[in-house]
């Protein structure tokens, strides 16, 4: 059966009528809750610094298109009784009937197509609005956050502190020389206990997430335009993104991707679900030009352990905050000072609601870098992916999203930095200890 119009509760429609039950939802905001609150997204598209007159247009395009869907089912159940009556008519009657059935054919052919063009112009407007901001979050743009927490304080050095890469490299942990001549700017190696350092604290991190009950993943990091797209990095976020055209594939920059995407065109049983993937990833840095060129900080392929759950919209806010929770847990034991930050609407992806960055101390740079980031998509996602549960009542609805960061190759420089002794060598968090055999990492001869 071939599916063309939507109705008005995301199901498409035949040209042959009926519904086509393909359990496809709209891959839209939520159209109803725009008719009823309107001014939530308005006040949503402001708090990210976008057009709210987005809002009327997309109010208007939908009652055009609901009203245009009307008439085209008003019209071709018509079609079907007229059709009907046609079968048991005779003489004058049988050819009036044939007359108005001809007539309806090209009226319902008419609604149709303006129905579709109306839902197509909706669909693309709709595409372009991100997620609705989560209430209580800050406005404003990047630099409007608000810190939300303080954990340890900043160590007081007695000897001049080296940054990571001059410890890296006295180490033999750091290869940016060789990275750069094999690959490119921003290509590194790991090296000796540079590598041994990061496999520990990943696998400290899985441990982590295993032990809470996380399901452990190794997800693909290449993947269909449909996974992308629907968790919203093909959008404002495009640019970051490295695409494969030749295999019509993109090369992730998280595995919140894959993870998202696991169980798209599902209806998800018992909730919550949570899994944890560690994956490589990899992204372009585009707009980066001169900012943090040197080290390990801001680069095109880095490791990564991610948590992900999906969860009933009404848990959301709250899982979102056990997310922070499990963040915050992870910095502990690898003991760095950080603190946490309630992002600005401005500065939200296109499919957060709200995102919490959590900060570790630099030294040589003395202020705070983001290592990790949890955010809440609610339904944003699911919608566009198709994953839905059925709640209480037996109903399907889309389910929500979240995703955290538990640690990535990034933290290695935190690490570097603030566990620095004053001979050059680093001292081993205890916590990784076990996963890396040592307790300190000892300067190499040159």
């Amino acid at each position: 059966m071939r599916c063309r119009l939507l109705d008005d509760r995301g199901w498409r429609l035949s040209t042959r009528g009926g519904r086509c039950r393909t359990g496809n939802l709209v891959r839209v905001i939520d159209l109803r809750a725009l008719r009823t609150d309107p001014d939530r997204l308005r006040a949503s598209q402001r708090a990210r610094g976008e057009d709210d007159a987005v809002v009327e247009k997309l109010l208007d395009l939908d009652e055009r298109r609901r009203s245009a869907l009307s008439a085209f089912e008003s019209q071709r159940a018509e079609q079907k009784s007229v059709g009907k009556s046609v079968s048991r008519a005779q003489g004058d009657e049988r050819q009036t009937l044939l007359d108005r059935a001809k007539e309806l054919a090209q009226q319902v052919k008419e609604a149709e197509a303006e129905a579709q063009r109306l839902d197509q112009e909706l669909q693309t407007l709709v595409a372009t609005v991100p997620n609705v901001v989560e209430d209580g979050a800050p406005a404003g743009g990047e630099d409007d956050f608000v810190v939300l927490e303080t954990v340890g304080t900043p160590r007081a050095f007695d000897f001049e502190p080296k940054d990571h890469l001059e410890l890296g490299e006295s180490l033999g942990a750091i290869d940016m020389e060789r990275g750069a001549k094999v690959s490119g700017s921003r290509f590194f190696y790991l090296t000796g206990v540079g590598a041994q350092l990061q496999l520990a604290l990943l696998n400290l991190a899985m441990d982590q997430a295993i032990q809470n009950g996380f399901t452990p993943m190794i997800p693909p990091v290449l993947v269909k335009p449909e996974a992308m797209e629907g968790t919203g990095f093909l959008g404002a976020h495009a640019s970051e993104v490295y695409h494969l055209p030749q295999d019509e594939l993109y090369l992730v920059g998280t595995s919140e991707v894959p993870l998202a995407g696991y169980h798209m065109n599902e209806i998800l049983g018992d909730l919550p679900r949570r899994y944890v993937a560690w994956s490589s990833c990899f992204r372009r840095e585009a707009g980066s030009y001169g900012k943090d060129t040197r080290g390990i900080i801001r680069v095109h392929q880095f490791d990564k352990v991610e948590m992900f759950s999906y969860c009933d919209p009404e848990n959301a806010h709250e899982e979102h905050l056990r997310l922070l929770e499990w963040e915050k847990e992870m910095l502990a034991k690898v003991e760095l000072p950080y603190r946490v930050i309630d992002v600005a609407g401005g500065d939200l992806g296109t499919s957060a609601a709200r995102k919490y960055d959590c900060e570790a101390w630099v030294p040589t740079q003395n202020r705070y870098r983001e290592l990790t980031s949890t955010s809440n998509c609610t339904d944003f996602q699911a919608r566009r992916l198709s994953i839905r549960f059925r709640d209480e009542g037996a109903r399907t609805r889309p389910v929500a999203t979240l995703n955290g960061t538990l640690a990535t190759t990034r933290w290695i420089v935190a690490i570097l930095e603030n566990h620095q002794q004053a001979d050059g060598s680093v001292r081993v968090p205890q916590a990784l200890q076990r996963f890396l055999g040592r307790e300190v990492l000892e300067p190499v001869a040159k």
